[in-house]
């Protein structure tokens, strides 16, 4: 670790809030944890193009509320190991990782929540690991099952997907994305949340410190390009998540068609679907009160891991 918390993205929150953090052995690869609060454990898995630091508003509002929050970089971001090679970053393996970390630090059963591409590895990890996983929470993903039925349907979801396919491209992704001190994810930043304060210029730089180099990303743009390689992975079988389930979802979302949300109940029997409106994709940050109230008042509901 470095002896200047500062000098990595989100040092200085990491030391203003005395929050732990550590990389963890989860078998050939570590991992990159935040550890805040004390009681039942959440583990919080981001998306793209983010790291630990998308959960910034909802770590203090678990650790006001009894829980410890584990927020993990996936492999392929920012301080956790990134192998070489697209098969590394194939959905099975993202889901051992966490399986791995939640035995590991989390006494063998956790609350699990994702967004964007981590409740994609959340949702499979709760197929796959039902054992593992004692309530789980999933914002603005698609499950996977009704994901591919839309693909199937027509163009409507295809149009949406576009950026997958330019993603399956060698470097040109990375070098798209890099340049300009990352000038197109600061524009979707700024024009897709309802709210002006969900990424601040500070917020800003510290995706830019995360990603600065072309290398930074091809991590996480190999988790695109190894679910098309690997499609089983996320499309086959097993599907069934019978965990308590909520899905968090901000309206409107230019990346899944709202066709998704429908007919889940056959996956997911347990399910509970809360929709904010005039929130974007990025809803934990556009929306982070009404997040962090829907967010605690379920794990807070029954019992605890």
């Amino acid at each position: 670790m470095p002896k200047d918390p500062h000098s990595q993205p989100g040092g200085e929150l990491i030391a203003q809030q005395g929050w732990r953090d550590e990389l963890v052995n989860v078998g050939d690869v570590r991992l990159h944890v935040v550890d805040a609060g004390d009681g039942p454990p959440v583990v919080l898995l981001h998306g793209f193009p983010e790291f630990w630091y998308s959960w910034r508003n909802q770590m203090p509002a678990l650790s006001n509320a009894g829980f410890r929050s584990m927020a993990v970089d996936l492999r392929g971001y920012n301080r956790s190991d990134k192998p070489d090679g697209v098969p590394q970053y194939r959905l099975s393996m993202l889901v051992e990782d966490i399986a791995a970390l939640i035995r590991e630090r989390a006494g063998g059963k956790a609350h699990v929540v994702g967004h964007d591409w981590g409740g994609a590895v959340a949702f499979r990890l709760a197929a796959v690991h039902p054992q593992l996983v004692h309530k789980l929470v999933v914002m603005n993903c698609a499950f996977p099952a009704a994901y591919a039925r839309e693909l199937r349907r027509g163009l409507g979801q295809w149009l949406r997907a576009w950026y997958i396919i330019f993603f399956q491209t060698p470097k040109l992704p990375e070098f798209a994305i890099t340049r300009k001190r990352l000038a197109a994810l600061q524009k979707a930043w700024k024009s897709q949340p309802q709210n002006p304060d969900a990424f601040t210029d500070d917020d800003i730089n510290e995706y830019r410190r995360a990603f600065e180099t072309p290398a930074a990303l091809t991590g996480p743009v190999n988790f695109y390009r190894a679910a098309l390689r690997y499609r089983n992975d996320l499309f086959g079988a097993p599907q069934q998540v019978d965990a308590q389930t909520q899905l968090v979802w901000g309206e409107p979302d230019p990346f899944a068609t709202p066709r998704v949300l429908n007919g889940l109940e056959q996956w997911i029997p347990n399910l509970r679907i809360e929709r904010i409106p005039n929130a974007s994709h990025w809803v934990q940050n556009d929306a982070p009160r009404r997040v962090n109230e829907l967010l605690i008042e379920d794990l807070q509901s029954g019992g605890t891991p």
